[in-house]
């Protein structure tokens, strides 16, 4: 995460579970110090609904009841939350008024993980949950972003934009450059992009699945 010079709201959250992997990325509403407050509140009602066993829409609906019960509707968090059983590389996600996950396949081409999406936490509109699927394949990536990677602009108003954004995932772990490496990378591009200051946090999760076969995880 490339925090804005102005206080943002971008989350992300990760833990293994046996072998599962939780996942989840948050984008609060405002540019102040209560839209971190809020993203911060989201991210501790998920963990504390994932540890008492909650599904992904019913963790989704908890944050969105402590949201509601802390700022009633006058703050509200859009979200990605996804489980990845690391074994079978079944993926299973939620859209809560996010941007899509990317899933980029031997690196060469990439697709949007269509769900259709539930109003944002916080919000209260009561729309339905949707849970979708995707069986991954070994060497799949999967990325999870806020709008402040693809909407960063430069001084001539131009986005960095999503087909740079992948390109730029695939080109440079295509160098074999590790998961670190390719986002420090990332990061830096996005900032020189926007002249070294960000107007929004800009913030992505990258993941890999190997298989099955990883010895060890490194965040």
């Amino acid at each position: 995460m490339e925090p804005a010079y102005q206080v943002g709201g971008d989350a992300f959250d990760y833990a293994v579970a046996d072998t599962t992997l939780h996942l989840g990325v948050f984008d609060a509403v405002g540019h102040d110090t209560t839209a971190g407050i809020t993203a911060n509140v989201a991210v501790a009602a998920c963990r504390n609904a994932r540890r008492q066993g909650a599904s992904l829409t019913e963790t989704s609906e908890q944050v969105e009841q402590v949201l509601l019960e802390q700022f009633s509707t006058s703050r509200y968090v859009t979200a990605i939350l996804a489980d990845l059983d690391m074994v079978s590389g079944r993926l299973t996600w939620i859209n809560r008024g996010h941007p899509l996950p990317l899933l980029i396949r031997d690196n060469r081409w990439a697709t949007e993980l269509a769900c259709p999406p539930a109003g944002p936490m916080g919000t209260a509109l009561g729309l339905p949950v949707t849970q979708r699927t995707e069986h991954l394949q070994p060497g799949d990536r999967l990325l999870l972003y806020t709008d402040g990677i693809v909407e960063a602009r430069d001084a001539c108003g131009d986005e960095f934009g999503r087909d740079r954004f992948v390109s730029f995932i695939r080109r440079h772990h295509a160098g074999r450059h590790t998961l670190h490496e390719t986002l420090r990378r990332l990061m830096a591009a996005v900032m020189e992009h926007n002249a070294g200051r960000l107007a929004d946090d800009a913030t992505v999760l990258l993941t890999e699945w190997r298989g099955g076969h990883q010895d060890e995880l490194t965040p």
